[in-house]
């Protein structure tokens, strides 16, 4: 292999439950990878050959042409490039951010308005598919970008992700994110009514799940969480206290365009509810204990 035919050296920040395989599935694909815990305490767990970590962003970011970001919300993205010893002091000019954070699109906006004065690209490009998606490298990427960018982005996006979708600008990628959101959180209200009219009816629950999968009523919630209501157990998949956050991101952008949502404003005033109750870090699931508890079905 030709020196120019090398691939990039990666960086990644942001080893929670959906950027730590998907940092696994950057590595196992063959690049050299440099990964930066902003929490020491959070276990590596990454054992694959070529991973090295960084003691800071900078650190990370000079040793590394392409750095993905998958944190929790804007101002955590804004801290990490910019805040003191932060990736915008090290990355060299013709680097790229691909940012997989989910995050206002304004923020996304004024982070590639910043790197490009200093010759850095930058691509939002939030995911869905769940943590099993993130596992298995089957996410959708949905991207924002200049094609330029988009194109330089595409061979380490296309190791996390089977669907990559480039979708306009910078920030296309996080309004679509909020579209997303927004149709999961009607899915799940849905999902946990169906289930709590099963139980409250006297049908086996997960029979009628089986029964429904193929039809009309088919989902990846119905197919992939409808158990947990059913048990009425929610292991972490994505925290709910997180898609509350999604929501907010949804709400503000459709106050802003005109839109009215009162679904997700429903689901949104659930969540606060059950986050307030100590249930923000179950997974997004848990909005089924909201319906349980008005059906008198509470544990």
């Amino acid at each position: 292999m030709t020196p120019s035919a090398r691939r990039p050296s990666v960086g990644f920040i942001g080893l929670g439950a959906m950027g730590r395989p998907m940092a696994a599935n950057v590595a196992a694909a063959g690049y050299d990878l440099t990964v930066w815990r902003r929490d020491a305490s959070t276990p590596l767990a990454l054992e694959a050959p070529g991973v090295t970590e960084a003691a800071s962003p900078g650190e990370l970011a000079a040793a590394c042409s392409v750095v993905v970001l998958c944190v929790s919300d804007g101002p955590d993205v804004l801290n990490v490039l910019f805040g003191p010893g932060g990736l915008a002091e090290g990355l060299a000019p013709q680097s790229l951010v691909i940012d997989c954070s989910t995050t206002a699109p304004a923020v996304a906006e004024d982070a590639a308005a910043r790197l490009s004065t200093r010759g850095v690209g930058f691509v939002d490009a939030p995911v869905t598919g769940g943590t099993e998606g993130a596992q298995r490298g089957t996410l959708t990427m949905l991207v924002g970008g200049a094609d330029a960018d988009v194109r330089a982005a595409e061979p380490v996006l296309a190791t996390m992700g089977s669907r990559i979708v480039h979708l306009g600008p910078v920030g296309a990628g996080q309004r679509a994110k909020a579209v997303n959101q927004v149709i999961l959180a009607g899915t799940y209200l849905a999902v946990a009514e169906g289930v709590v009219l099963a139980l409250r009816t006297g049908l086996e629950p997960a029979a009628v799940v089986d029964a429904l999968g193929t039809g009309a009523a088919g989902s990846w919630v119905l197919a992939n969480r409808a158990q947990r209501m059913i048990d009425d157990d929610y292991p972490l998949g994505f925290r709910l206290a997180l898609h509350r956050k999604d929501l907010r991101i949804a709400l503000e952008l459709a106050a802003r365009a005109g839109a009215s949502l009162p679904v997700a404003a429903l689901a949104a005033a659930l969540e606060d509810g059950l986050i307030a109750q100590g249930y923000g870090d179950d997974d997004n699931a848990a909005l089924a204990r909201a319906i349980r508890a008005l059906s008198g079905l509470s544990r």
